[in-house]
């Protein structure tokens, strides 16, 4: 658990230090770090994943149960969506996101496929994922939350989504975001800036870095109070 006196540090609400290019007007911050481009739709085979129990892990440590509703943010080929459908069961429900819309109707092909009626797709924006607001038990973004390009608008728009109890489990590598990861310490200030409260972080070597859980904690900040915090 990172300390209250390090975050608050970290979100200082000092000048970015780094300069952006100017970008469509709006009242959210800009992060001040790079942003990783989307390389491909699937972050490692299927098989080695299993190999490394990755899938069970990951839902076993975020509480994920039968009958939950689960968003799996960024989804991709569809490695956690189909192995979530499994775990929550006929009583539960996933959604499954992705900007890209090629994508989402591969994905899309693939819940009908292997007839997964308890599945659902959509296609999200860059800063929006579009979700039903009071809906989920728990949002999944794994190995995806350093492709964000505007990451404190995306996260206030993700806030309504989630259940009183509901949380955002967050799997990357402790890696600079440039390298596809993201430092535990800048996204839990990430979080913070946006009103989320760090209930723990992991290690997790079976899924490449750590986990990460976030609840929503007191009121959504306006967008133009929130402050970016320094890389």
């Amino acid at each position: 658990m990172i300390g209250l006196a390090l975050l608050l540090a970290a979100c200082d609400g000092s000048q970015p230090l780094i300069r952006h290019p100017a970008r469509q007007p709006g009242p959210f911050p800009a992060p001040d770090r790079p942003v990783a481009t989307i390389v491909s739709a699937g972050w490692s085979t299927e098989e080695q994943r299993d190999r490394q129990h990755e899938a069970g892990a990951v839902m076993g440590r975020s509480g994920i149960v039968p009958g939950m509703t689960v968003a799996d943010i960024g989804a991709g080929e569809g490695y956690y969506t189909i192995r979530l459908a499994a775990r929550v069961g006929k009583a539960g429900r996933v959604l499954a996101e992705d900007i890209i819309p090629a994508v989402r109707d591969q994905l899309a092909q693939r819940v009908a496929r292997e007839r997964l009626d308890n599945v659902s797709v959509r296609l999200g924006l860059p800063a929006d994922p579009r979700l039903p607001a009071g809906s989920f038990d728990r949002v999944l973004m794994i190995h995806m939350y350093h492709e964000i390009a505007q990451p404190y608008e995306f996260l206030w728009r993700l806030r309504p989504s989630l259940k009183p109890d509901g949380l955002v489990v967050v799997v990357d590598a402790n890696r600079p975001t440039q390298h596809h990861g993201t430092p535990p310490g800048l996204l839990a200030c990430e979080f913070a800036a946006v009103g989320y409260l760090q209930v723990a972080t992991q290690d997790m070597p079976s899924a490449g870095g750590y986990l990460a859980t976030f609840r929503a904690a007191g009121p959504r900040p306006e967008p133009d109070a929130i402050r970016a915090c320094r890389a």
